[in-house]
């Protein structure tokens, strides 16, 4: 019983609190005779009533009564709050085997949050404007009676403009808070990713502070890949429950510039796809799948100069990586340097797009590409796992290119095929794993270019990326998508991967 599996807390009228190896079980006898089910939602027609440990949020005793906070799945789309209230047993009872409630509840808390960090103290930025609107409500409604019940210490900020978020991580205090949580889309985690960049102490800052997401927006990537879900009550629960994850960062440079992603670097029909779509953001994330598809039908192409620094350049060698480290904890324990902690952003490997190209790159002419999409995660918008092997920490981007003369057809089922997760084999496809590149436009004077779902001034830009620069509150220390179709039939030993 030294972790606490099958310890026992003796209730009032004979019912017990136990501690199992996955849930904590309210026996109640009354329960059994009368066929009633009036304070367990998980099961009924029982004596036994479960809570799985990860749906525990709190507990306490008080005037000799035990409290414990649970989440409750009342529907597929909403998780809410819920508690149990129970008066303990008469102190002088004789039932064998009792535990002292405040032991039971140190245990019981160290087993419902494990590595987890309890009543975590939160800075919370809410984007009311993002995506169709509703970040507020969803706050109050869906998300804040659960972090209550967590008993987690928030301090909230409504924003009011564009940028704010980057100003307030740029000067927040990185010892008060354990994560600084976006509200919203995906466009307010990026602002808080460069402001904690724009600080002196960057390094520093952005392997000390987690960034958290609450989604609000229309793609909302970052809940899809981090906590599996883009509904706002499940995030909540996810970050509760979450740790500490290193994550990688990518470097863009553009002219003097430069700037954190944290998602995708993309040019061509996805980028049209998203930054011509703003008008659209009432019809949330479907304004991205009619963006493509009103976009795909003009076959138009995207012609560009381009250099990258490849790691892997086959499709299944590109499985044997992520069969290897999808479950490989040395990535999750990646530690930093004490240099890079204590310094600003990292010197930049490869210069920027105004630099000569760096030795042993070449320049090459791609005249029919409709689609350059870099990301740094799986999905981009809930179904949409456009990076299936995309993994947290690797130090690699995950390249996806197209042709943007593919018959109407034949471009329409590649992208069908996103969905289906089919994608990745789609001979039409081509995905590398990459570290660095350089893309310059060519024969347009103006276009779209996309970092983060943010616009980039349409022109030459570069970039690279840091591995495990950034900390993120992950549900399991990884990214929740799947990955590559029967990625894991492939073994190690048909490939030498990187």
């Amino acid at each position: 019983m030294d972790d606490g599996v099958g310890m026992r807390l003796e209730l009032e009228g004979k019912k017990t609190l136990t501690i199992g190896t996955d849930n904590l079980e309210l026996y109640d006898p009354i329960t059994q005779k009368s066929g009633r089910n009036s304070c367990a939602p998980l099961s009924s027609g029982s004596a036994k009533q479960l809570i799985p440990l990860y749906n525990v949020l709190w507990a306490e005793v008080s005037n000799n009564r035990i409290t414990v906070d649970f989440a409750l799945h009342a529907s597929k789309t909403i998780i809410k709050p819920d508690k149990w209230s129970i008066p303990l047993a008469p102190l002088d009872n004789d039932l064998p085997n009792g535990t002292p409630a405040e032991t039971f509840i140190s245990v019981l808390l160290a087993r419902a949050y494990g590595e987890a960090i309890p009543r975590k103290r939160a800075y919370v930025l809410i984007n009311p404007n993002s995506g169709p609107g509703g970040a507020v409500r969803l706050w109050e409604n869906e998300v804040k009676p659960l972090f209550d019940a967590a008993r987690m210490d928030l301090d909230v900020v409504t924003l009011t403009r564009g940028g704010e978020a980057t100003d307030l991580a740029e000067k927040v205090e990185l010892t008060k808070y354990d994560t600084i949580m976006a509200c919203s889309g995906d466009g307010t985690p990026y602002e808080i990713f460069n402001g904690l960049g724009k600080r002196p102490d960057a390094g520093h800052a952005l392997a000390s502070m987690a960034v958290s997401h609450i989604p609000c927006g229309s793609g909302n990537a970052f809940s899809c890949n981090l906590y599996g879900s883009h509904r706002a009550s499940f995030a909540a629960l996810a970050i509760i429950k979450g740790i500490i994850t290193p994550m990688d960062l990518v470097s863009v440079t553009q002219g003097n510039n430069r700037i954190l992603s944290f998602l995708s670097q993309t040019l061509g029909i996805i980028a049209e796809s998203d930054l011509g779509t703003e008008h659209l953001r009432w019809m949330g994330a479907t304004r991205f799948e009619y963006g493509i598809m009103t976009r795909m039908f003009k076959r138009t192409c995207y012609p560009c100069d381009l250099a990258i620094k490849v790691e892997i350049e086959e499709k299944a060698d590109v499985k044997a990586h992520y069969k290897h480290h999808a479950s490989n904890a040395s990535l999750v324990k990646l530690a930093k340097n004490d240099e890079a902690k204590d310094a600003g952003l990292p010197k930049l490997k490869y210069g920027t797009a105004q630099d000569p190209l760096p030795e042993g790159w070449e320049l090459i002419s791609y005249d029919k590409i409709g689609t350059f999409y870099a990301g740094n995660m799986g999905y981009m918008s809930p179904d949409a796992n456009f990076f299936p092997a995309s993994l947290i920490s690797d130090g690699l981007m995950d390249l996806v290119t197209i042709d943007g003369d593919l018959p109407v057809l034949t471009a329409l089922k590649v992208f069908l095929s996103v969905e289906s997760g089919k994608f990745f084999d789609n001979p039409h496809v081509t995905y590398k794993k990459i570290t660095a590149f350089r893309i310059i436009p060519r024969d347009q004077d103006d276009g779209y270019i996309s970092i983060d779902g943010e616009a980039l001034p349409f022109g030459p830009f570069q970039a690279e990326i840091h591995q495990g620069l950034g900390r993120v509150i992950s549900k399991a220390g990884k990214y929740e998508a799947e990955g590559p179709t029967n990625w894991d039939k492939v073994t190690v030993a048909d490939r030498i991967h990187a």
